[in-house]
Protein backbone atom coordinates (compact mmCIF):
# COMPACT_ATOMS: atom_id res chain seq x y z
CA UNK A 1 0.00 0.00 0.00
CA UNK A 2 3.31 2.35 0.75
CA UNK A 3 5.54 1.12 -1.56
CA UNK A 4 7.54 3.83 -2.53
CA UNK A 5 6.98 6.02 0.08
CA UNK A 6 9.34 7.04 2.90
CA UNK A 7 8.53 7.84 6.47
CA UNK A 8 9.93 9.48 9.31
CA UNK A 9 8.75 8.08 12.56
CA UNK A 10 10.47 10.26 15.73
CA UNK A 11 10.75 8.41 18.69
CA UNK A 12 10.66 5.13 16.56
CA UNK A 13 13.66 3.07 19.06
CA UNK A 14 10.55 1.93 21.42
CA UNK A 15 6.83 2.20 22.75
CA UNK A 16 4.49 4.01 20.15
CA UNK A 17 6.82 4.99 17.48
CA UNK A 18 7.89 1.79 17.16
CA UNK A 19 4.77 0.04 16.40
CA UNK A 20 3.97 2.43 14.28
CA UNK A 21 7.17 2.00 12.22
CA UNK A 22 6.53 -1.89 12.20
CA UNK A 23 3.44 -0.86 10.41
CA UNK A 24 4.17 1.32 7.91
CA UNK A 25 7.02 -1.22 6.85
CA UNK A 26 4.83 -3.99 6.73
CA UNK A 27 2.94 -1.93 3.66
CA UNK A 28 6.13 -1.45 2.22
CA UNK A 29 7.06 2.20 4.11
CA UNK A 30 11.14 2.93 3.75
CA UNK A 31 11.75 4.55 7.22
CA UNK A 32 14.03 6.80 9.00
CA UNK A 33 14.12 5.50 12.28
CA UNK A 34 14.72 8.12 15.02
CA UNK A 35 15.32 7.84 18.99
CA UNK A 36 17.70 7.42 22.05
CA UNK A 37 19.29 4.23 23.26
CA UNK A 38 22.17 1.63 23.22
CA UNK A 39 23.77 2.11 19.57
CA UNK A 40 24.08 -1.36 19.32
CA UNK A 41 20.75 -2.43 19.81
CA UNK A 42 19.13 0.52 17.52
CA UNK A 43 21.81 -0.77 14.72
CA UNK A 44 20.39 -4.34 15.68
CA UNK A 45 16.34 -3.07 15.47
CA UNK A 46 17.35 -1.05 11.89
CA UNK A 47 18.59 -3.77 10.50
CA UNK A 48 16.42 -6.80 11.10
CA UNK A 49 13.14 -4.23 9.88
CA UNK A 50 15.26 -3.89 6.86
CA UNK A 51 15.41 -7.41 6.26
CA UNK A 52 12.00 -8.34 7.59
CA UNK A 53 10.06 -6.37 5.54
CA UNK A 54 12.73 -5.83 2.56
CA UNK A 55 12.33 -1.98 2.57
CA UNK A 56 15.23 0.61 3.47
CA UNK A 57 15.43 1.33 7.27
CA UNK A 58 17.69 4.16 7.85
CA UNK A 59 18.40 6.01 11.51
CA UNK A 60 18.85 9.67 12.35
CA UNK A 61 20.00 9.99 16.16
CA UNK A 62 19.11 13.47 16.62
CA UNK A 63 18.15 15.05 20.01
CA UNK A 64 14.18 16.96 18.90
CA UNK A 65 14.45 18.86 22.01
CA UNK A 66 17.57 21.07 19.83
CA UNK A 67 16.45 22.65 16.71
CA UNK A 68 19.08 22.48 15.27
CA UNK A 69 19.69 18.57 15.58
CA UNK A 70 16.05 18.89 13.89
CA UNK A 71 17.33 20.66 10.98
CA UNK A 72 20.40 18.07 10.37
CA UNK A 73 17.82 15.47 10.28
CA UNK A 74 15.48 17.41 7.90
CA UNK A 75 18.60 17.58 6.17
CA UNK A 76 19.64 13.71 6.11
CA UNK A 77 15.99 12.99 5.05
CA UNK A 78 15.96 15.20 1.81
CA UNK A 79 19.28 13.28 1.03
CA UNK A 80 17.49 9.91 0.73
CA UNK A 81 15.21 11.23 -1.51
CA UNK A 82 12.58 13.20 0.99
CA UNK A 83 10.09 12.40 3.40
CA UNK A 84 6.10 11.31 2.25
CA UNK A 85 5.14 10.51 5.52
CA UNK A 86 5.78 12.82 9.36
CA UNK A 87 5.45 10.94 12.15
CA UNK A 88 5.64 13.37 15.02
CA UNK A 89 5.83 10.73 17.97
CA UNK A 90 8.87 11.60 20.59
CA UNK A 91 8.03 12.96 23.44
CA UNK A 92 8.58 12.84 27.72
CA UNK A 93 6.25 13.46 30.56
CA UNK A 94 6.89 14.98 33.95
CA UNK A 95 4.40 15.17 37.17
CA UNK A 96 4.21 17.93 39.36
CA UNK A 97 1.56 20.65 40.57
CA UNK A 98 1.79 23.65 38.97
CA UNK A 99 3.48 25.53 42.17
CA UNK A 100 6.31 23.38 42.09
CA UNK A 101 6.80 22.52 38.50
CA UNK A 102 10.23 22.93 37.69
CA UNK A 103 10.63 25.58 35.27
CA UNK A 104 13.51 24.03 33.19
CA UNK A 105 10.72 20.80 33.28
CA UNK A 106 8.17 22.73 31.66
CA UNK A 107 10.71 24.08 29.10
CA UNK A 108 11.94 20.64 28.24
CA UNK A 109 8.23 18.85 28.35
CA UNK A 110 7.33 21.58 25.52
CA UNK A 111 10.32 21.53 23.07
CA UNK A 112 10.14 17.75 22.53
CA UNK A 113 6.34 16.96 22.71
CA UNK A 114 4.86 20.05 21.08
CA UNK A 115 7.95 22.49 19.80
CA UNK A 116 9.71 19.25 17.61
CA UNK A 117 6.63 18.50 15.69
CA UNK A 118 6.15 21.99 14.51
CA UNK A 119 10.26 22.33 13.53
CA UNK A 120 9.56 18.82 11.58
CA UNK A 121 6.70 19.79 9.97
CA UNK A 122 7.91 23.41 8.53
CA UNK A 123 10.64 21.70 7.23
CA UNK A 124 9.28 18.65 5.89
CA UNK A 125 6.33 20.22 4.24
CA UNK A 126 7.47 21.79 1.35
CA UNK A 127 8.68 18.39 0.06
CA UNK A 128 5.17 17.33 0.06
CA UNK A 129 4.50 20.05 -1.33
CA UNK A 130 6.25 19.64 -4.21
CA UNK A 131 4.94 15.75 -4.63
CA UNK A 132 1.27 17.00 -3.87
CA UNK A 133 1.49 14.00 -1.63
CA UNK A 134 1.76 13.61 2.16
CA UNK A 135 0.38 12.35 5.16
CA UNK A 136 1.20 14.17 8.55
CA UNK A 137 0.51 11.93 11.69
CA UNK A 138 0.81 13.60 15.28
CA UNK A 139 0.72 11.15 18.20
CA UNK A 140 -1.36 13.72 20.86
CA UNK A 141 -3.08 11.85 23.82
CA UNK A 142 -6.54 11.87 25.44
CA UNK A 143 -4.68 14.62 27.41
CA UNK A 144 -4.73 16.39 24.10
CA UNK A 145 -8.25 16.89 24.65
CA UNK A 146 -8.94 16.69 29.19
CA UNK A 147 -6.61 17.18 31.48
CA UNK A 148 -5.37 15.38 34.98
CA UNK A 149 -3.68 16.49 37.62
CA UNK A 150 -0.26 17.03 38.03
CA UNK A 151 0.39 17.33 34.33
CA UNK A 152 0.22 20.74 33.18
CA UNK A 153 3.45 20.44 30.59
CA UNK A 154 2.44 17.10 29.38
CA UNK A 155 -1.23 18.77 28.66
CA UNK A 156 -0.45 21.81 27.34
CA UNK A 157 1.93 20.33 24.91
CA UNK A 158 -0.61 17.57 23.76
CA UNK A 159 -3.40 20.11 23.30
CA UNK A 160 -0.99 22.31 21.53
CA UNK A 161 -0.16 19.08 19.44
CA UNK A 162 -4.32 18.99 18.42
CA UNK A 163 -4.44 22.33 17.42
CA UNK A 164 -1.58 22.31 15.25
CA UNK A 165 -3.32 19.85 13.70
CA UNK A 166 -5.80 21.63 12.41
CA UNK A 167 -3.85 24.48 11.52
CA UNK A 168 -2.00 21.94 9.34
CA UNK A 169 -5.18 20.36 7.93
CA UNK A 170 -6.50 23.84 7.17
CA UNK A 171 -3.44 24.86 5.61
CA UNK A 172 -2.92 22.16 3.43
CA UNK A 173 -6.59 21.36 2.71
CA UNK A 174 -6.94 21.41 -1.26
CA UNK A 175 -3.72 19.51 -2.06
CA UNK A 176 -2.98 15.78 -1.35
CA UNK A 177 -1.29 16.24 2.07
CA UNK A 178 -3.83 15.23 4.85
CA UNK A 179 -2.52 16.15 8.83
CA UNK A 180 -4.44 14.14 11.72
CA UNK A 181 -3.93 13.32 15.76
CA UNK A 182 -4.25 10.02 17.18
CA UNK A 183 -5.18 10.49 21.10
CA UNK A 184 -4.03 7.30 22.86
CA UNK A 185 -5.58 6.27 26.49
CA UNK A 186 -3.18 4.33 28.56
CA UNK A 187 -0.20 2.78 26.61
CA UNK A 188 2.14 0.34 28.46
CA UNK A 189 5.47 2.49 27.49
CA UNK A 190 8.48 3.48 29.64
CA UNK A 191 7.32 6.06 30.52
CA UNK A 192 4.28 4.73 31.65
CA UNK A 193 5.75 2.27 33.38
CA UNK A 194 7.33 4.81 35.22
CA UNK A 195 4.12 5.65 36.67
CA UNK A 196 3.32 1.87 37.53
CA UNK A 197 6.94 1.33 39.52
CA UNK A 198 6.23 4.69 41.63
CA UNK A 199 2.94 3.16 42.51
CA UNK A 200 4.83 0.16 43.76
CA UNK A 201 7.62 1.91 45.38
CA UNK A 202 5.14 4.36 47.15
CA UNK A 203 2.65 2.14 48.47
CA UNK A 204 4.37 -1.42 48.57
CA UNK A 205 1.51 -2.71 46.06
CA UNK A 206 2.63 -5.37 43.63
CA UNK A 207 2.65 -4.37 39.88
CA UNK A 208 -0.21 -6.35 38.37
CA UNK A 209 -2.28 -4.15 40.91
CA UNK A 210 -0.50 -0.77 40.17
CA UNK A 211 -1.32 -1.28 36.57
CA UNK A 212 -5.12 -2.67 37.03
CA UNK A 213 -5.40 0.84 39.34
CA UNK A 214 -3.84 3.37 37.10
CA UNK A 215 -5.28 1.67 33.91
CA UNK A 216 -9.25 1.61 35.95
CA UNK A 217 -8.83 5.36 37.07
CA UNK A 218 -9.13 6.40 33.36
CA UNK A 219 -10.01 3.91 31.30
CA UNK A 220 -13.25 1.64 31.23
CA UNK A 221 -11.55 -0.87 29.44
CA UNK A 222 -9.33 -1.51 31.84
CA UNK A 223 -7.32 -2.81 29.21
CA UNK A 224 -3.94 -1.09 27.79
CA UNK A 225 -4.47 0.25 24.11
CA UNK A 226 -1.06 -1.57 22.31
CA UNK A 227 1.12 -0.16 20.28
CA UNK A 228 0.45 -2.63 17.47
CA UNK A 229 -3.19 -1.02 17.34
CA UNK A 230 -1.86 2.72 17.04
CA UNK A 231 -0.07 1.46 14.44
CA UNK A 232 -2.71 -0.08 12.58
CA UNK A 233 -4.56 3.04 12.67
CA UNK A 234 -1.20 5.81 11.77
CA UNK A 235 -0.79 3.43 8.46
CA UNK A 236 -5.05 3.61 7.91
CA UNK A 237 -4.50 7.57 8.33
CA UNK A 238 -1.71 7.54 5.50
CA UNK A 239 -4.01 5.48 2.82
CA UNK A 240 -5.99 6.64 0.32
CA UNK A 241 -8.94 5.24 1.78
CA UNK A 242 -8.10 8.13 4.22
CA UNK A 243 -7.64 11.04 1.99
CA UNK A 244 -10.63 13.37 3.13
CA UNK A 245 -9.64 12.62 6.73
CA UNK A 246 -8.42 15.89 7.46
CA UNK A 247 -7.54 17.72 11.06
CA UNK A 248 -9.40 14.58 13.30
CA UNK A 249 -7.98 14.13 16.70
CA UNK A 250 -8.69 10.55 16.63
CA UNK A 251 -9.68 8.95 19.96
CA UNK A 252 -8.11 5.23 20.94
CA UNK A 253 -8.55 5.17 24.61
CA UNK A 254 -10.62 2.52 25.71
CA UNK A 255 -13.46 4.81 26.75
CA UNK A 256 -11.61 7.63 28.52
CA UNK A 257 -13.30 10.45 26.75
CA UNK A 258 -16.18 9.01 26.29
CA UNK A 259 -17.02 9.62 30.19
Amino acid sequence: MLKGKRALVTGSTSGIGLGIAHALARQGCDLVLNGFGDAGAIETLRSDMARTYGVGVHFGPADLARVSDIETLAAQCQTLGGVDILVNNAGIQHTSPVESFPPERWDAVIALNLSAAFHTTRLLLPGMKARNWGRIVNIASTHGLVASVEKAAYVAAKHGIIGLTKVVALETAQTGITCNAICPGWVLTPLVQKQIDARVAARGISPEQAKDELVGEKQPSREFVTPDQLGALAAFLCSDAANQVRGAAWTMDGGWTAQ
